[in-house]
């Protein structure tokens, strides 16, 4: 879909066009892309909304943007860092939230909300926001080596008061437990909700951002009572992982959009198509956004299936 754009995450508005940002290579700035086409969108214009300050807590490492529409403005949620450091076993990023009252969101009115706070200062990034029955939810991964010593981030869901403070204390949801999440780095992240057939599905991508990283899956019942631990489920083995038939590595950092029929749901996630990476994988570019459709079992449960071979040469 779009070559060197990790952290991908697609919005189809009710103006008939698609909406797309993403992490750049560089980690500087914050761009939107539209098209009403999905294929479009890789030839699309981008639009800088936003770009890092100079100093401070929105200076460095700008990571997994995502767009919502939400009560009649745009909101953008991302993690940054005041530097490129480690401190302890993770970098030093915290979640902020942009604000647009135009109906357009390809200009220059983004004004900054500040720091989304979550009760307590440590690592933490991919933010997602969902409305369902007349309630606003947040949805992110957070470093408590309380609940988990070697644990990079756990998930987290809490009500929301408005899109950028939230109503209702954290609720752990999800840690890094099994063996395809523990892959040389302890890590739940990348939260993406898609409701459908009388269930609530929350994907998330685990392990380190090589070819071990892989998607997994809590689902709720669509009645249940989300902020409540024992209404998830959660999976215990990934959805979607590495298809190295296909020669496609590391798919991750999901979230869902819908085709161009308005019908057929589509999986939104990068991965490479190599695995001879050179230095730390964090800053190899080559994680490019793709899709594909997803397949509704009998039981009302997705299939995701296998990454696809690409219909174009990867440049």
């Amino acid at each position: 879909m779009v070559f060197q754009r990790a952290d991908p995450f697609i919005y189809r508005h009710t103006d008939g066009y698609y909406y797309f940002t993403a992490s750049v290579p560089e980690y500087d700035r914050i761009e939107i892309r539209r098209s009403r086409t999905l294929a479009g969108l890789d030839e699309a214009e981008p639009f800088v909304a936003w770009h890092h300050h100079a100093e401070g807590p929105m200076s460095h490492l700008i990571w997994a943007p995502e767009i919502h529409y939400l009560r009649g403005k745009w909101y953008i949620y991302f993690a940054a860092a005041p530097n490129d450091e480690i401190t302890g076993i993770t970098f030093n990023h915290r979640m902020f939230v942009l604000e647009n009252s135009n109906e357009n969101p390809m200009t220059d009115a983004w004004v900054e909300k500040g720091q989304l706070k979550t009760g307590w200062e440590t690592f933490s990034l991919d933010a997602t926001a969902f409305e369902y029955r007349d309630k606003l939810y947040y949805v992110w991964a957070q470093e408590d080596r309380a609940v988990c010593k070697d644990s990079h981030s756990n998930l987290y869901i809490a009500e929301m008061e408005n899109p950028w403070t939230l109503k209702t204390k954290p609720v752990l949801l999800s840690k890094p437990e099994y063996d395809w999440e523990t892959k040389i780095f302890w890590v739940n992240e990348g939260p993406a909700v898609l409701i459908k057939n009388g269930h609530v599905f929350l994907t998330y991508s685990a392990s380190a951002t090589d070819e071990n990283y892989c998607i997994g899956m809590l689902v709720a019942d669509a009645d249940a009572d989300l902020l409540d631990p024992a209404s998830w489920k959660k999976q215990p083995k990934p959805v979607f992982g590495t298809s190295y038939e296909n020669h496609i590595y590391g798919p991750g950092h999901s979230c869902f959009t819908v085709a161009e029929d308005g019908k057929t749901d589509l999986l939104v996630y990068h991965a490479r198509n190599y695995t001879e990476i050179t230095g730390d994988p964090l800053y190899d570019p080559n994680r490019h956004t793709r899709v594909q459709a997803i397949h509704w079992q009998k039981n009302g449960m997705p299939d995701f299936g296998t990454p696809v071979p690409e219909t174009r040469t990867m440049e």
